[in-house]
């Protein structure tokens, strides 16, 4: 089809068959759930961060006047900020990890490079990885469901603001409404001791106009789609893993070595 005497057309199409041998070990599946895991992890910690950020401000500003209330949620905001921090860089590097074991399985599977096959170090290194993964859903299936918390109370309240505010349209006594009222204590943010710990009527609808409100509610909601999606990752690594393990060891059984 081409002519033999052009030795860079030859050339060209060995470039050509080697990029399809790379393309074809190329870990498809674990490529996307580390890119899934990333931009999920850059969600939860950033926007995270930010949000626990802006609700000490607004349990400082609007729910507590005491100092010793929300000492304890001011704390437990410090410390888990720190843990957000270790949990990006752990989540970098377990990405960086499965994806290099999605390219080492892809190859022993498809036998793209020669001789290249699987070995008993690495099936076991396989099934580590699987064990390590099943564990951290378990443990972020938690966290996705702890990050709802926020999310329902931030959501309540808007709901409760926007009641107040049809009812305030249609009754003229506004002090009517005084009894619709938001209490942080009952979702444990606050002590039951705390002082005011609630906000109720007029107060409660305007604290809904504010900015920081409204930024928070956007931020819990950000935060709880990375969960979900740094947890929809972990499912696809889950998957990835499981079936090129259960490969490999199929190999192993035909006496490839």
């Amino acid at each position: 089809m081409f002519p033999v005497r052009q030795p860079w057309l030859c050339k060209a199409l060995g470039c050509y068959d080697c990029c399809i041998r790379c393309i074809g070990a190329v870990p498809y599946p674990s490529l996307v759930a580390t890119l899934l895991c990333y931009a999920g992890m850059a969600l939860f910690c950033g926007c995270g961060h930010e949000a626990l950020t802006q609700t000490e401000v607004l349990v400082e500003t609007y729910f507590a006047r005491n100092v010793q209330d929300y000492v304890v949620m001011a704390s437990f905001i410090k410390y888990f900020q720190y843990v957000i921090y270790g949990l990006a860089s752990f989540f970098f590097l377990y990405g960086i990890l499965l994806l290099a074991e999605g390219f080492y399985t892809t190859s022993a599977v498809k036998q793209t490079f020669g001789e290249f096959r699987s070995t008993q170090c690495g099936r076991c290194l396989s099934l580590t990885f699987i064990i390590v993964t099943y564990i951290l859903a378990f443990i972020w299936l938690a966290v996705f469901a702890f990050t709802a918390i926020p999310v329902f109370f931030l959501f309540n309240m808007e709901q409760t603001c926007h009641t107040i505010n049809i009812l305030s349209e249609t009754t003229p006594i506004i002090n009517q409404h005084g009894w619709i009222c938001m209490d942080a204590r009952q979702y444990g943010l606050l002590p039951w001791n705390a002082m005011p710990g609630k906000s109720c009527g007029t107060t409660l609808a305007a604290i809904c106009k504010t900015s920081e409100f409204y930024v928070t509610y956007d931020l819990y909601i950000a935060a709880f789609a990375g969960a979900g999606i740094t947890l929809l990752a972990l499912f696809l690594y889950l998957v990835a893993t499981t079936y090129n393990y259960a490969v490999l060891r199929f190999l192993g059984r035909k006496g490839i070595r």
